[in-house]
């Protein structure tokens, strides 16, 4: 039986000489594998649809294993991730986190927009530091971690300055940052930013313009976070955090 879905490509893989297992995040269904038999052939008319961050409508048929690619129709190719090598580093990496944080067939229609929705605002030229990150909270309730982020995670105190706290698993404020002497201070434009984030919806949000120095605190928070509490091991971050380190090198050497 032939079903259709709307999805993006997230991860391809090659299989034998000419096929390859092409995953996709639906909106229907989340996230699904097949075989597209043929799609390493230049001519064939599932190459195109093949492509990572491809997004497009698919026709498949689902078997007991591998489901097997039938059509695509591209929406969009996200030609302007792909002609660069930073946004495609980006885009690589939230697609990784996304397939090792999701079940197959697990549909999560809110995740699938959110991903739409970073994915066309890195090929828009929105800054892809603050994209990822709203990405990497926005994945945490998926993964099962749920930090502290609206108040004190030990007295539930909401003014005042605060720190992040692993021990605690969120926010500590002046008063409790003694229970955890190994707290992660903060500068409270993070702390604003981490609860803007993780509470509200990408749309509501707007353009956010983010200071260099702060958007470095946010991304020590935020991955030693992941490193300590999801269990993720993730070759893209590794490749991106090093393209980061270089282009923080070039940013320093220019005039």
């Amino acid at each position: 039986m032939l079903q259709k879905c709307e999805g993006i490509v997230i991860r391809t893989s090659n299989y034998g000489e000419s096929n390859k297992v092409v995953t996709i995040f639906s909106r229907e269904f989340g996230k699904i594998a097949f075989m597209a038999r043929g799609a390493k052939k230049p001519k064939s008319r599932l190459s195109a649809v093949s492509q990572p961050f491809t997004y497009g409508y698919f026709l498949f048929q689902k078997g007991r294993g591998l489901g097997s690619l039938q059509q695509g129709d591209i929406i969009s190719s996200m030609r302007g991730i792909k002609g660069d090598l930073f946004k495609t580093s980006y885009a690589t990496y939230i697609s990784d986190l996304l397939d090792k944080g999701t079940e197959d067939y697990k549909q999560n229609s809110q995740l699938f927009e959110l991903y739409l929705q970073v994915l066309e605002f890195i090929e828009e030229g929105y800054d892809p530091d603050i994209l990822t990150h709203i990405f990497e909270l926005k994945m945490l309730p998926v993964l099962g971690l749920h930090p502290t982020l609206n108040e004190c995670s030990v007295c539930g105190n909401t003014n005042g300055t605060f720190g992040f706290s692993f021990k605690e698993n969120g926010f500590i404020c002046q008063n409790c940052k003694v229970k955890d002497p190994y707290h992660m201070p903060l500068s409270q434009s993070t702390v604003k930013l981490l609860r803007i984030m993780y509470f509200f919806d990408l749309n509501r949000m707007g353009k956010i313009s983010v200071k260099d120095t702060t958007k470095k605190e946010l991304t020590t928070v935020i991955r030693q976070y992941y490193d300590e509490a999801s269990g993720l091991s993730l070759k893209s971050r590794k490749f991106l955090d090093q393209l980061q380190t270089l282009e923080d090198v070039i940013k320093k050497d220019e005039p």
